[in-house]
């Protein structure tokens, strides 16, 4: 925990994904922030370079989201956006499948330039987050290369080419994360995880393969994560059997696991503490307690909710752990 000005203010890490990830850090922000240094720990396994710019989709997603800039009816991109970069891209080249908004493209320069002249991925985010008057934190899980590829037949595809020009058709039989065995764990997660102990470790509800098993990968992530005295609460992003969003049902039927909440459960069975799962879903797991809520976010409310939910239980496990 950390003191400020002769008050105690908590500490939150949450590992976050992309957009089902991003309410609930949005609900954390909205609940918590004002008594609470939250540092949300992103996904970089969906990075890329197109058109000689870095992008880094799943930390603008965080961005976007938490600053209000999100464009909720599309899932992606920034809201009011408009196309006329894409328009005179297609005119000219036949190959312009990933969409860029006019908005989105300004984040994209701006990051590549700083980057260029030699800032780090974080230090470039904070700054940019800081530029969006984001008040929680926004950590790149590695400042080195993680590049998540999957298995399709006999071809390994990007990410970004299986799950935006390709829509998440091709069957996956193997995803890699290529990098993350010798990335480096960002030092400011390793010194909350380790050195601070948060009052509340939060697994947000993305795609288990796709977002937090890139985190994951890096083993001193993991390692961290057994070790944190923290209590370490999932959320599930399975609702009914069904995925909110994205293909993480597909995932698990084309590796021959059944979509549940308890099959989420079951891959974080080795560092969490609890886990949230929705009110019709049943999850039993030695050594992990569960709580039932309603964890389906369409509005701000139900994000805020679902946020209090989680923080409250997370509060209930350190009570138990001391």
């Amino acid at each position: 925990m950390n003191g400020t000005s002769g008050s105690q203010r908590k500490s939150i890490v949450a590992l976050c994904g992309g957009v089902g990830g991003a309410k609930l850090a949005l609900g954390l922000d909205r609940v918590a922030a004002e008594n609470s240094d939250i540092s949300i720990v992103a996904n970089v396994g969906d990075d890329f370079r197109w058109l000689g710019l870095y992008i880094s989709p799943d930390i603008d997603t965080i961005l976007y989201t938490l600053s209000g800039n999100a464009d909720e009816k599309k899932g992606w991109g920034r809201k009011d956006e408009t196309w006329s970069f894409m328009e005179a891209l297609q005119e000219i080249r036949s190959d312009a499948w990933f969409n860029l908004g006019d908005k989105d493209l300004a984040l994209h320069v701006e990051r590549s330039s700083r980057m260029a002249a030699g800032a780090s991925l974080s230090e470039t985010t904070n700054d940019l987050r800081a530029a969006f008057k984001v008040r929680s934190r926004i950590i790149p899980v590695s400042d080195d290369s993680i590049r998540t590829y999957l298995r399709s037949k006999n071809t390994w595809l990007p990410f970004q080419e299986y799950f935006v020009h390709q829509k998440c058709e091709p069957s996956v039989s193997e995803i890699a994360y290529r990098g993350a065995e010798l990335a480096r764990l960002h030092d400011d997660v390793r010194h909350l995880l380790i050195d601070e102990t948060p009052d509340a470790v939060v697994i947000c509800p993305s795609n288990p393969m796709l977002s937090i098993e890139p985190m994951l990968a890096i083993p001193e992530l993991r390692q961290a994560l057994r070790e944190t005295k923290a209590p370490v609460v999932g959320v599930s992003p399975i609702i009914s059997r069904e995925a909110v969003k994205g293909p993480t049902a597909k995932l698990f039927t084309e590796f021959g696991i059944e979509p549940s909440a308890q099959a989420c459960a079951y891959r974080y069975r080795d560092f969490i503490d609890a886990f949230v799962i929705d009110l019709n879903d049943e999850v039993e797991l030695p050594g992990v307690e569960i709580r039932k809520e309603r964890i389906l976010m369409t509005t701000n409310e139900d994000k805020q909710r679902v946020a209090t939910c989680v923080l409250d239980f997370a509060a209930s496990m350190a009570k138990r752990k001391t």
